[in-house]
């Protein structure tokens, strides 16, 4: 059973032939309307989204198949006190392939474990985005003609951006890679993201000021201050705005440089930056679709798994990441992984004491 919970989860081949089906796709979109008829996809969403549960729901339809789902928890048996495991064991009864996000971190992974069918992870809190990974890629790959070589910054709340975690770990697959991550210090990315650049032995520099590296970037990818990541308002309000992309400060861009950002954007994008041609982060959006439709025909295809994969169990201590799944899902295992040689909780992959 293949699941997508981490883009980790794909080898560079597998990828390769997920981008050239979503190439197929965007060319030819009239060869594919019947591919997944007959077929259902679950959309569980545990907060909101727009973008991207409109573009599984839209790609599902383009495919031929159909959806059903909730995108406010309140409206389901969750709201009774359900948990994750019984939800997704009912759900996976009824449908082919399950697409959840969630606030907590960690959960697509506690919900591969007990599925009949595979899961995708739309988002778990601040942790992991492999989906808006895949837009991402096919936007690069189709509008510079690779990934391989580039030079690409990385601006905004990297701490709790979930979009700017899965990219990083995905652009481990490519060649000669320079990351530029730019955020205020006490946004700069996690932990488990920097042991994971070291022991890959990726080059990357960590500054704040994004004019300093402009004109070093192939792409550009901005993000929001995440209001909803802070436990304290204080801190938020300390950053938000501290970075601010306008038309003037593209004139020390390159000229072919893409401006990226998975959307939706607060005030870090002025609206006089839509017009440059530059500026691709609508067509990102559409890209995704055409990527997502790509992995919803792989994997809606698959065969069910009546009986779950057993789980190999570690010995170490319960995680302590309060946004863990495993914090409020007591019944989980302790599933145990490696990170820079550092046992890490194997749900939300938060360094274990």
């Amino acid at each position: 059973m293949r699941h997508l919970i981490d883009f980790g989860d794909l080898s560079r081949q597998e990828w390769d032939a997920l981008y050239q089906r979503a190439g197929q796709i965007i060319d030819e979109p009239e060869q594919f309307i019947d591919v997944c008829r007959g077929k259902v996809a679950a959309s569980l969403f545990y907060e909101p989204s727009t973008r991207t549960n409109f573009s599984f729901q839209t790609a599902m339809l383009r495919l031929g198949g159909t959806v059903f789902g909730f995108a406010d928890p309140s409206s389901s048996s969750v709201s009774k006190g359900e948990t994750l495991k019984d939800t997704i064991k009912m759900v996976s009864s009824y449908a082919d392939v399950v697409v959840m996000r969630t606030p907590w971190e960690g959960a697509a992974k506690a919900a591969s474990l007990y599925s009949a069918v595979p899961v995708v992870n739309a988002g778990d809190g601040g942790h992991m985005h492999p989906t808006q990974t895949m837009a991402d890629l096919t936007t690069i790959t189709r509008l510079r003609g690779g990934v391989d070589g580039l030079s690409i910054g990385l601006c905004g709340d990297l701490k709790n951006g979930r979009t700017v975690h899965s990219f990083i770990k995905a652009m481990e697959k490519f060649q000669k890679i320079k990351f530029f991550l730019i955020s205020p210090r006490e946004l700069a990315v996690p932990d488990y993201i920097r042991l994971f650049m070291r022991e890959h032995d990726m080059w990357f520099t960590e500054v704040t000021s994004l004019e300093s590296v402009m004109p070093q970037l192939d792409v550009l990818y901005m993000t929001r201050i995440q209001r909803e990541r802070f436990v304290d308002p204080l801190e938020y309000e300390r950053n938000k705005g501290v970075y601010v992309l306008t038309r003037r400060k593209l004139e020390r861009a390159k000229e072919n440089m893409l401006v990226m950002h998975p959307l939706p954007r607060v005030d870090e994008i002025a609206v006089d930056v839509d017009d440059d041609p530059r500026a691709v982060y609508f067509q990102q959006a559409r890209y995704g679709m055409f990527a997502r439709m790509a992995l919803l025909e792989h994997l809606a295809l698959q065969p069910r798994r009546e009986e779950p994969d057993g789980v190999e169990i570690g010995t170490a201590p319960v995680c302590r990441n309060p946004r863990c799944i495993t914090q409020t899902q007591h019944y989980l295992p302790p599933l145990v992984k490696k990170n820079g040689g550092i046992d890490c909780c194997a749900f939300c992959d938060g360094a274990l004491e």
